[in-house]
């Protein structure tokens, strides 16, 4: 498998779609984002890259990294 994000996106017929980048189908429609997410979650995992959750209106409103983070937590020095 290749480093692709994996998007939780909304779909017109009011289905939630994951979807890997790039794909011209979704690899499954859920119901609910929870249900979604929940099936996107072992895809990104397995890609080893980017959980990418939109809203209804698809934009992005969060990311969860399962690879390389791009954007890693800086170190708090104590």
């Amino acid at each position: 498998m290749g480093k692709k994000n994996i998007h939780v996106t909304h779909r017109k017929d009011g289905n939630w779609a994951v979807k890997g980048e790039g794909d011209k189908k979704a690899s499954s429609l859920h119901n609910t984002q929870g249900a979604a997410i929940k099936a996107g979650t072992p895809l990104a995992k397995a890609n080893k890259s980017e959980l990418v959750i939109h809203d209804r209106k698809n934009r992005i409103r969060d990311k969860d990294s399962y690879g390389n983070d791009p954007n890693p937590p800086k170190d708090k020095k104590h």
